[in-house]
């Protein structure tokens, strides 16, 4: 009975002893390589573009920024390499031209090389209103997280950083960089002369033009400087069409012609490291050419103007004094995948921050009192003393 006893217990102290050890060999391995599960993204695998102005995204595709933070959010990381962006205007406000601008400039502080079409008679003067690049200490970006925070650290689930790689990339974070991937624009501060003084920079009027021709061979000429190469996209560039069917063009009868324009605008820039940004206003042409230029477009926006003192808009809409506008996303280019995007919301709200920066956000609902039938947003108070009381029906 004592021999029998021995032998059972010596059998329990080797079951606990290796346990212990598979115990401590896995929680090794666990400190030594990143847990990653089936539905975890390998973040590692993600090649990293060493080009300023360049983002890596999904599926290979390359992006460079709008020029505005939160379009880029909306989009994925920007406008990808090789796409067709096309704005369309609105009749009874220049929204779009805030949309251009920032492209622009965000170019130019890039350093990559920039072709203008307008139909001004001079559009090189144009480019003395683009915005310039807020380099204030005391204005932190949008977004940023504090000072703080990022010297202590997460606090929740702290032990779990040791199953996080080291080496993790952030596609967000730009602050330790010198040169970020999207600036804040200040509207009120113009662009400094060095940027757009530069031999890169190719400006042509297209108001006396008849044909085509030769603004195809000039653009043709400047994608020429940016190859479609997977392996390497140092250089990019960018193409700005202002008005592109504009009335004071002798072209804007010839809606066939621009067609045509448009199509070989398209081919040239999927096989280049381009992007092109067109806008036009699709109240100059008749609705079958409209429908046309959209389908031709990789991304489609188009921006609204805000009636002017609109009371009935006012009450249904949170935070509708501070708005300037409407951004509407009516497509979103796919390239390298045949997944579509399935956006949030499609309609954002153009405001002004600090009447500086321009900002998109999303479409509110202002809160309705449920005893007037009122919006919290107008200017009745609960303390106002009106005798005047609702009544809701069902």
């Amino acid at each position: 009975m004592g021999w029998n006893f021995l032998l059972l217990f010596i059998k329990a102290v080797g079951i606990i002893l290796v346990g212990a050890e598979l115990h401590f060999v896995g929680a090794a391995m666990a400190a030594t390589k990143p847990r990653l599960s089936s539905f975890s993204r390998n973040l590692s695998a993600v090649p990293s573009s060493q080009t300023p102005g360049v983002k890596c995204g999904p599926n290979g595709t390359m992006f460079v920024s709008s020029g505005i933070l939160d379009l880029d959010k909306i989009l994925g990381g920007g406008f990808p390499l090789g796409s067709l962006v096309m704005v369309m205007e609105d009749a009874e406000a220049p929204h779009h031209m805030l949309l251009l601008r920032n492209f622009m400039s965000q170019g130019l502080v890039h350093n990559q090389p920039l072709f203008y079409a307008s139909p001004a008679k001079d559009p090189r003067a144009f480019l003395g209103t683009l915005p310039s690049p807020s380099t204030s200490k005391d204005e932190k970006p949008r977004g940023s997280v504090p000072e703080q925070l990022q010297e202590k650290g997460l606090r929740i689930a702290w032990q779990y950083k040791k199953y996080m790689p080291e080496n993790q990339p952030n596609f967000d974070s730009q602050s330790d960089n010198k040169q970020v991937y999207c600036n804040d624009f200040d509207l009120r501060k113009p662009l400094e002369r060095h940027y757009h003084s530069a031999q890169h920079v190719d400006c042509v009027s297209i108001q006396d033009s008849t044909n085509f021709i030769a603004l195809k061979d000039r653009c043709a000429t400047f994608l020429a400087q940016f190859p479609r190469n997977d392996a390497n996209s140092s250089c990019t560039g960018r193409i700005a069409i202002q008005s592109f069917c504009a009335p004071q063009c002798e072209h804007s009868n010839m809606e066939w012609d621009m067609l045509s324009f448009i199509k070989s605008m398209k081919g040239m820039i999927r096989s280049s490291n381009a992007v092109a940004v067109i806008t036009f206003p699709p109240s100059l042409l008749s609705l079958s050419s409209s429908k046309r230029w959209q389908h031709l477009a990789d991304t489609l926006l188009s921006v609204g103007a805000i009636p002017d003192e609109d009371k009935e808009l006012a009450k249904l809409l949170a935070g509708y004094q501070d708005m300037v506008g409407f951004l509407n996303i009516h497509k979103v280019a796919r390239i390298n995948t045949q997944v579509p995007v399935i956006l949030d919301a499609t309609t954002f709200s153009i405001k002004l921050h600090k009447r500086r920066f321009l900002v998109l956000e999303c479409i509110n609902q202002a809160p309705v009192d449920g005893s007037s039938g009122s919006s919290y947003g107008t200017s009745s108070s609960c303390s106002s003393g009106s005798s005047k009381t609702g009544t809701l029906d069902f």
